[in-house]
């Protein structure tokens, strides 16, 4: 059911073309995947993301279980028909949320360590256990748990087309004793994910791939452990985290270089949380065939946009009588239909039109840049 192909090689670099089947379709990477957090991407339809040449969209676990709840969602025949998305779909595990959102909270990033809905103390918003996580929701304070096994029961009753192990993020600041101890936990939850999963996949007619996450912090002989570990569980494919999470970008590629020769050559790998022109560029480069990142949908909220010249700030002063499209070799809808001038006019207004042609713009750039390093691949 899970197959992954190697179409083409770069003979310079570890750049690929690949095939993946899944239960939803078929995905050529590398691939730009869009984020649709709450089972939506931000001011964008599901019509208007094949428009713009999506293949697949994520969700996320943590913020899909607390509201609707993936039992009301299983319900509704599952995530798919839910959000009306009959392509892949890929789930995070939630431990990055589970982690940094408490982490945001506590330093008072949301709110000031208030509930944003009810006002209610934040305090000891996270408790890791031996084989559990105890939590406090963001949207009203109420306790939670998370285990390997219940993040297995969330994942297969949204029934994604991949799924991801549960794992913790350390920040990017921890210290090597914590980055060990953290990966080593990562190391044991995973193997519990799998043995769960095994068990509930018996159960179900669909099929979910399952992917576990390296870990290891910022420090090399660490990732190259859990490179090993991870690519000895013969999964049908691996992600790379805990990276692109505030840490200088020539760290976040030394790490990703230590650790490219123990990744399985015939699995698709996936680079969690990168989405600037820049990064998918160094990406592709390194041979990495998945990527993800809520970037495009909030530079457009922001009134952002790529280009090939940069990113550019749409309300600025010297778009207010231009004609031009925001890239004039972008052909997406957007640059196509719409001038710097009128987008400009939208995004000071706050009309909900400019988010979504911005949104829609950026998730077509990076779908085009991906195809053009394929063009250079296969070249």
């Amino acid at each position: 059911m899970f197959n992954f192909k190697i179409l083409k090689e770069d003979k310079k670099t570890y750049a690929r073309i690949g095939r993946f089947t899944t239960p939803h379709g078929t995905i050529e990477t590398p691939v730009f995947m869009p984020v649709g957090t709450k089972a939506t991407v931000k001011s964008m339809t599901p019509e208007d993301l094949k428009n713009a040449g999506s293949q697949i969209i994520l969700g996320n676990t943590y913020h899909l279980y607390l509201r609707p709840g993936h039992k009301l969602i299983e319900k509704m025949g599952g995530l798919h028909k839910f959000m009306n998305w009959d392509r892949p779909i890929l789930t995070d595990s939630g431990g990055f949320q589970v982690f940094s959102l408490a982490r945001a909270e506590r330093s008072g990033v949301r709110q000031k360590n208030k509930s944003p809905q009810s006002g209610t103390p934040l305090k000891s918003l996270v408790k890791i256990h031996g084989d559990h996580v105890e939590f406090r929701s963001i949207l009203d304070g109420s306790k939670h748990t998370f285990s390997p096994k219940k993040v297995m029961e969330i994942e297969h009753a949204l029934g994604a087309d991949i799924i991801m192990a549960f794992d913790e993020c350390p920040p990017p600041g921890a210290t090597k004793k914590y980055a060990q101890e953290s990966m080593e936990r990562t190391h044991r939850w995973v193997m519990e994910c799998k043995k769960e999963h095994e068990k509930l996949s018996k159960k179900q007619p669909h099929k979910q791939a399952l992917f576990p996450i390296i870990q290891g912090g910022m420090y090399k002989d660490l990732r190259i452990e859990s490179a090993k570990f991870m690519a000895s569980l013969d999964l049908p494919g691996i992600a790379i985290g805990g990276l692109a999470v505030g840490e200088p970008r020539d760290v976040t590629w030394k790490m990703v270089d230590a650790i490219l020769p123990y990744l399985p050559k015939n699995k698709p790998r996936y680079m969690m949380g990168i989405g600037t022109p820049e990064d998918i560029t160094e990406a592709v480069k390194r041979g990495i065939d998945m990527f993800d990142c809520v970037l495009p949908t909030r530079l457009g909220r922001h009134g952002s946009a790529f280009t090939g010249k940069g990113t550019i700030h749409v309300r600025n002063e010297e778009n207010k009588f231009s004609k031009k499209p925001l890239d004039s070799k972008c052909n997406c809808h957007v640059c196509k239909n719409y001038t710097r001038a009128y987008l400009r006019h939208l995004i000071m207004e706050n009309e909900l039109l400019g988010l979504h042609l911005l949104s829609y713009h950026n998730i077509a750039y990076l779908t085009q840049l991906v195809e053009k390093l394929k063009g250079r691949i296969k070249k």
